[in-house]
């Protein structure tokens, strides 16, 4: 029981961790890396082959078979490794392809490439034209082993067909995004070297160079066919990348063909026994570590760099160039993004239209200069550069949002600081213009200069109109308010100067500035009139002068000094006038009788 209790614990380890456990104990064996989806037009990843791949911590070189099916490339690929059709490849004899997707042999050839000790890893790919798939299946395997491998060996039977050369559309165009940029920069990968293999026994006393070389000249075109125009404009871009590519015959390796996998060398063609020997001395002479964004990869950044590339290639319904040009600039893409996002957010809100505007477009030029040094793709790397524009833009219409937001709310503040501030000026205990004119202009001035934005001409109207309406009703109020003030003030001073200080002169000064208030200005002045007269004009210069200076505002220290006053009438009222008796300059009223008799 112990026995299966260990059994049991050591199953639900491999279910809780199957990434941290291998279920392959043998590595000697071909593994998909890719298959076909149900329905045989786009591929999926491989479990197996990936893990034989991803246990590699050296750098890693692929070498990859391509061609028409049934044209022997599982049988060239086990020659090339050594191995016999039992213990490599699967070879058929069958009329259907015996290849689905691409296989990877799982233990790779470790060669030292100019000092760097590589892996490198044979594909088998499914061959081209079979029965019951898609163009488009087969334009999806050509390009994945393209941009996989380190070698491309194309395999063609007896001769190159026109078919043949289009089918190098998509590498011609992979050379053209990616191959050509400038010096010094990293390519996104480097190109797979294309060695033409072609299986036949005579060349007509021609080399398989020449073959190559004369397939590649021009179609003739005099009535200007478009179609006839693309061929020609891939053969020139082949013709470009000679330097990159070598021609390479192969007899065949014995007559009776379906025998193969059961002869050995000694059974062989002695001719094409040496010729597979050079053949494998070139591939290993040509080959180079995968190079991808100036890296080496190892086994496991393989496996990403092949999910993105065949993440790319599923894109759409037809693989293209462009959607990998978009997989090599996505991550510069967010990068350039990143960087317009960091300089706006540096961008204090808010800010004027015109220097939001200004930031903009100085981060933006910043962002697309950084993309434009960096970016993948001659041709379609222009979809990136609008995509990253339209990303700005995204951007910029939420800065530009967010800055409405943040001008809104500033001025709002200062509408309502200068609101309220005008509603206390309206209620002053002392109304007094000059208080109201400097809270008036402080208010005007401090929203002039704090509220900036795109908000501040909407709130510059309303301020206006609230300050302006302010104004008007306080003027309005002011005279009126001034006028019961004095009436109320002479009132004060006839009881203070009749029965707390008791001097004769004031009562009498008050009695007249209340009869004055009263009568005169009701018989010979309107209310309008008396506004306008130059001695209320004076009246309110010298109530001004008194309530309101930048020394003393008498409306805040009122109460306080007028509390101080009465304390010092009283002590005085008090205890002065025992102390001091009654000598005064001004006449004062006498109330004491015994004073009054003792004067008479």
């Amino acid at each position: 029981m112990k026995d299966l209790s260990w059994v049991i614990v050591f199953l639900g380890l491999l279910c809780v961790f199957p990434s941290g456990f291998s279920l392959i104990d043998d590595f000697g064996q071909a593994f998909p890396i890719v298959e076909p989806d149900p329905g045989h037009t786009k591929l999926r990843l491989a479990r197996d082959g990936l893990e034989a791949i991803k246990r590699i911590t050296t750098p890693i070189a692929a070498v990859a078979v391509i061609g028409p099916y049934r044209s022997g490339k599982s049988f060239l690929l086990n020659q090339l490794l050594s191995l016999s059709c039992n213990e490599g490849f699967g070879v058929g004899h069958m009329r259907d392809t015996k290849t689905k997707g691409i296989w990877v042999w799982g233990t790779p050839v470790v060669v030292d490439i100019d000092g760097v000790k590589t892996s490198v890893f044979y594909l088998d790919t499914e061959g081209f034209e079979s029965i019951g798939k898609s163009n488009v299946y087969d334009d999806r395997i050509f390009a994945l082993a393209t941009v996989l491998s380190s070698v491309l060996i194309y395999n063609l039977p007896e001769t190159i067909r026109e078919a043949d050369i289009s089918r190098l559309s998509f590498a011609v165009e992979l050379a053209e995004e990616f191959y050509g940029r400038v010096k010094g920069q990293d390519v996104a990968f480097e190109p797979a070297k294309l060695l033409w293999l072609i299986q036949r026994d005579f060349l007509q006393g021609k080399s398989v160079k020449e073959m190559v070389d004369q397939a590649l000249q021009h179609v003739p075109n005099s009535d200007g066919d478009k179609y006839i125009d693309q061929i020609n404009h891939i053969r020139d871009s082949l013709a470009i990348m000679g330097d990159n590519s070598t021609a390479f015959s192969l007899p065949q390796p014995h007559l009776q063909r379906t025998k193969l996998c059961e002869l050995k060398d000694g059974d062989l063609d002695p001719v094409y026994v040496k010729k597979r020997d050079q053949l494998k001395q070139l591939v290993v002479s040509v080959i180079r570590p995968k190079v991808v964004q100036g890296k080496f990869l190892n086994g496991k950044e393989f496996v990403s760099f092949l999910e993105q590339i065949l993440e790319a290639l599923n894109k759409g319904e037809i693989p293209t160039t462009g959607s990998l040009v978009e997989v090599f600039n996505k991550g510069i893409l967010e990068r350039c993004l990143k960087l317009y996002n960091d300089r706006m957010q540096k961008v204090v809100l808010p800010v004027s239209e015109e220097s939001l505007q200004a930031a903009h477009e100085a981060s933006r030029e910043v962002s697309l200069k950084s993309f434009d040094e960096q970016h993948f793709g001659r041709h379609h790397a222009k979809k990136s550069v609008e995509k990253l524009d339209e990303e700005i833009d995204k951007v910029h219409k939420n800065v530009i949002m967010a800055n409405e937001y943040h001008s809104a709310k500033l001025c709002e503040g200062l509408y309502t600081r200068c609101e309220d501030k005008m509603d206390q000026l309206q209620v002053l205990r002392l109304p007094s213009m000059a208080k109201f004119n400097a809270g008036f202009l402080q208010c005007n001035r401090s929203f002039e200069k704090e509220c900036v934005g795109p908000s501040k001409t909407s709130y510059e109207n309303r301020m206006m109109k609230m300050l302006g309406k302010s104004k008007s009703l306080f003027i309005k109020e002011y005279n009126h308010r001034l006028y019961n003030w004095l009436v109320g003030f002479s009132l004060v001073m006839v009881v203070v100067g009749r029965f707390i200080i008791k001097f004769f002169l004031i009562e009498m000064g008050a009695w007249i500035m209340f009869i004055f208030l009263e009568t005169y200005t009701r018989m010979f002045w309107s209310a309008e009139s008396l506004y306008y007269n130059p001695v209320w004009h004076f009246v309110v210069a010298t109530w001004e002068t008194l309530v309101y200076s930048p020394v003393l505002d008498l409306d805040r220290w009122a109460i306080p000094l007028g509390i101080i006053v009465f304390v010092l009438v009283i002590y005085w009222r008090c205890y002065g006038r025992r102390k001091h008796g009654s000598q005064w300059l001004l006449p004062m009223y006498n109330n004491n009788p015994k004073d009054r008799r003792r004067s008479e």
